[in-house]
C-alpha cells in the first residue's frame, strides 16, 4: 500500500496568524501519527511564514515516525537540518511571492550545487529526496546528482480537467516509470485531495503521497484523526491500477 504523509505546515500557518502558540504542529503531528499516517511532511521556508526552525526540533523530538523536511537549497536551512537530522529531507525550489510551490526543482541548472547538498546531507544518514516535474531530463539529472527519490510534482494534474488531466497523468505515469527504471524511489505530492486520489494511484511504482492542504482543511470539519483516516481510507480503496 502507497503511505501517507502528512503535511502539518498549515496548522503553523492558523498559529502564526495571531502569533499565538496554538494550535501546535506537534499536537497536530502525533493525531496524525495516532491515526495512521506513516510520516510527517513540513517546509521550513526561508521567509518562515508558517513552520519556524524550533518547530523542526520539537517535530524530531516528540515523533516516533519519520519526519521530511522540505527545504529550499539554502545555507541556514541546510545548517538546521544537518543540526536536527530528520529522517527526510525534499528540496524544493522556493519564492518568496508564491502562495505555494509552484513547480519542480530545475535539476539541471541546479547541478553541482544540489549534488554538493545532497552530499553534506548524506553524509549524517538524510535520504535526499528531489521535488520534480514528470520530465525525462529531470529525472535522469536526479540520478545523476546523487538523489536516492524522487517526488513527482503532481499539481497539473490536480489542477486539470478533461484532455488535459488525462495528458498529465500519462506524463506522470512515464516519469514514475522512467524513474523507477533508474533506480530510483518514487514518491509524489501538491495539490492531492479526496476527489482525485483515484486518478494519482493510477501512478505506478509510488512509496509515499504527502499531502497537507486537502487534510488540514477537511480537519476543520472531522478532525485532524478523522481527516488523516478518511484520506488512509481513499489510499486503500483506490490502491493499484497502472493505466497506460
Amino acid at each position: 500500500m502507497v503511505k501517507l504523509g502528512v503535511n502539518v505546515d498549515h496548522v503553523a500557518t492558523i498559529r502564526q496568524a495571531r502569533g499565538t502558540e496554538y494550535p501546535s504542529p506537534v499536537g497536530a503531528a502525533l493525531a496524525c501519527a495516532e491515526a495512521g499516517a506513516h510520516g510527517i511532511t513540513i517546509h521550513l521556508r526561508e521567509d518562515r511564514r508558517h513552520i519556524q526552525d524550533k518547530d523542526v526540533g520539537l517535530l524530531k523530538q516528540a515523533l516516533d515516525i519519520p519526519l521530511n523536511l522540505e527545504m529550499a537549497c539554502s545555507e541556514d536551512v541546510i545548517d538546521l537540518a544537518l543540526q536536527t537530522v530528520p529522517e527526510e529531507v525534499c528540496l524544493v525550489p522556493e519564492r518568496r511571492q508564491e502562495r505555494t510551490t509552484e513547480g519542480g526543482l530545475d535539476v539541471v541548472a541546479g547541478g553541482s550545487r544540489l549534488a554538493d547538498t545532497i552530499e553534506r546531507l548524506a553524509s549524517v544518514s538524510i535520504c535526499v529526496s528531489l521535488f520534480i516535474e514528470p520530465n525525462p531530463r529531470q529525472i535522469e539529472a536526479a540520478r545523476e546528482v546523487g538523489a536516492r527519490v524522487i517526488e513527482l510534482h503532481t499539481g497539473r494534474f490536480c489542477d486539470a480537467h478533461g484532455q488535459e488531466a488525462a495528458d498529465a497523468l500519462r506524463e506522470l505515469q512515464s516519469g514514475a516509470r522512467l524513474a523507477h527504471s533508474a533506480g530510483l524511489r518514487v514518491n509524489a505530492g501538491h495539490g492531492i485531495h479526496l476527489g482525485n486520489m483515484e486518478g494519482i494511484l493510477r501512478v505506478p511504482h509510488l512509496e509515499t503521497l504527502n499531502i497537507g492542504h486537502s487534510i488540514v482543511a477537511r480537519a476543520i470539519l472531522v478532525g485532524m484523526r478523522g481527516a488523516v483516516q478518511e484520506m488512509l481510507s481513499a489510499c486503500s480503496r483506490y490502491q493499484g491500477g497502472d493505466v497506460s
